[in-house]
């Protein structure tokens, strides 16, 4: 008997994982609903380029579905925390390549009901992506996932590869440059 959408839904991503091995193509579906966006969102915001950001995140889901077969749902990865993973590699692989670190584009319209709000959020959004650019590459890494994905420490280390204690030394370095570097702009952000 085969599951409803309502039932797959409510499934871990690891048994989704191990339903699409399995053939079951809703579960894939559900899967790639749950991920794709979060892996564009983290390339984006690495890249600075949604097109290349668009075409990093197929490939990692495409990586994802090639790992399908394979997954082990008691491993030590998840798929959310796999394909961040992948996704930071590709990004940054794709960074090296062009020779040089860049912003980020903003990625979510603004809900802001009135063009100054817009405008005002839009330059809000600029000034924390230039701010961003300037951080080396580990601590961009770090502060997008724990502070704009939401990421816990420990998924950040597995993201990264290293150790929470680093983890939080990067989160924690990068949120004192990034203050450092905004702190001159507050006023003029409209935080005066």
């Amino acid at each position: 008997m085969e599951a409803t959408n309502a039932e797959l839904d409510a499934l871990g991503d690891d048994a989704l994982m191990v339903l699409f091995a399995g053939g079951d193509h809703d579960a894939a579906r559900i899967l790639t609903d749950r991920l794709l966006p979060r892996a564009f969102r983290h390339a984006a915001r690495v890249l600075g380029d949604r097109a290349e950001a668009e075409d990093i995140a197929q490939e990692a889901m495409l990586r994802l579905w090639r790992a399908a077969p394979d997954w082990n749902p008691h491993g030590p990865a998840r798929p959310r925390t796999w394909l961040y993973r992948v996704t930071a590699n590709l990004s940054v692989d794709r960074l090296r390549r062009r020779g040089r670190a860049v912003g980020l584009d903003e990625d979510l319209p603004s809900s802001a009901p009135s063009v100054e709000s817009q405008m005002q959020d839009a330059g809000r959004m600029a000034a924390l992506d230039a701010a961003l650019a300037r951080l080396p590459e580990r601590q961009r890494q770090a502060v997008v996932l724990r502070h704009i994905e939401g990421l816990a420490n420990p998924e950040i280390a597995e993201v990264l590869g290293i150790g929470v204690e680093a983890v939080e030394s990067l989160t924690a370095r990068g949120k004192r440059a990034l203050t450092a570097a905004l702190a001159s702009k507050k006023e003029a952000l409209g935080y005066g």
